[in-house]
């Protein structure tokens, strides 16, 4: 008669449920006896008569994905029972509007301090006093941010009238440049 240890180890499932582990067992190949409490969160905020039927409806190839999600969301309710993974997603929103809010000023200032080191004497234009090739005319910037749907992302406009000046990041470009000619996406 062949010793206990020669039988493989039941899935973390069927150990935590009490019941034998069947050569044919849904949960087997999801649910390793290495990972106990994968198993013990899925149950708690599920149950495992749910979790089979869901298993079973699914095919085969659809289950790994079922199970990643179902024990992401259920660690998730652990951790938060009211919220579960919305106020992981919330925390993540904020943090992105935040840090887009923080880019957007990065870049305002990248741009403010690119047009200031241009040139404060500019050739005066046709019938101007020289007190006006002197001082540079000053043109405010205004940046639109517009809102993708709904996922709050945005990106920068480029102002109607073009600025003297060019960005240090782009020689070949100044700020009343076109799209022309480079295709829709390559900004």
């Amino acid at each position: 008669m062949a010793s206990s240890s020669s039988y493989n180890s039941p899935c973390a499932a069927c150990k935590f449920l009490r019941r034998k582990c069947m050569p044919g067992c849904i949960f087997a190949p999801y649910f390793p006896p290495e990972e106990p409490q994968k198993f013990a969160n899925v149950h708690k905020i599920f149950g495992a008569s749910n979790v089979t039927k869901l298993l079973n409806e699914l095919l085969p190839h659809q289950r790994e994905d079922a199970v990643n999600s179902l024990a992401y969301e259920a660690e998730a309710r652990v951790r938060d029972p009211v919220y579960g993974c919305v106020g992981a997603i919330s925390f993540l929103q904020r943090q992105v509007s935040r840090l887009q809010k923080e880019l957007d000023a990065a870049n305002a200032d990248l741009i403010r301090l690119a047009c200031n080191d241009i040139p404060t004497a500019l050739p005066a234009p046709p019938g101007a006093s020289s007190i006006q090739a002197i001082i540079p005319h000053q043109r405010a910037i205004e940046f639109s941010r517009t809102n993708i749907g709904d996922e709050g992302g945005g990106f920068y406009q480029l102002p109607a009238s073009p600025l003297p000046c060019t960005l240090p990041w782009n020689d070949n470009m100044t700020l009343g440049d076109t799209n022309e000619g480079r295709g829709e996406g390559n900004m």
